[in-house]
């Protein structure tokens, strides 16, 4: 976990990469009802603009409210390191997903401009998301982005 604001911001970003890279092709392959080296090159072209949205949602709006659930109503101080992690980053995907559900939804519409859809779309995209963003959350991307992010930036290195 993060000690500082700019271990945060560093942290943050690759964490956004990694969940919005497999995330753009998980659904695109999901859309497309195939894995390939095709739907992988969809995700890397639309990649940006969805880490772009997703840095700024999670930074501006959801980091701060979804720590203090978690710190109010889920965790203390004195639980172990384990706990606090599940809590958080449990906290954090639930609003992504709807967020970045919305966003994939938005994605959708402006393609065939037919806007009466958006609603179900994002609707239904929100559980087949969940689905996926919750668990390689917390049982691959988080723990390889703490080991990768630990391994980089050993703790007291990046200057507060």
């Amino acid at each position: 976990m993060p000690h500082n604001k700019r271990e945060s911001i560093i942290y943050t970003v690759l964490m956004c990469a990694v969940m919005v890279l497999w995330m753009s092709f998980y659904n695109i392959a999901l859309k497309e009802k195939v894995w390939s080296l095709s739907v992988l090159q969809k995700a890397w072209l639309g990649f940006p603009l969805g880490f772009m949205v997703a840095m700024c949602f999670d930074w501006f709006i959801v980091s701060g409210p979804a720590k203090a659930v978690a710190f109010k109503y889920l965790i203390k101080p004195w639980h172990s390191n384990l706990k606090k992690v599940v809590a958080v980053s449990t906290c954090m995907v639930l609003p992504m997903v709807i967020i970045m559900s919305l966003y994939g939804a938005l994605e959708a519409v402006l393609a065939g401009d037919n806007w009466q859809e958006l609603p179900p779309i994002w609707l239904a995209n929100i559980p087949k998301n969940l689905v996926m963003a919750l668990p390689f959350q917390l049982l691959i991307a988080g723990p390889a982005v703490r080991k990768v992010f630990r391994r980089v930036f050993p703790v007291g290195k990046v200057l507060p």
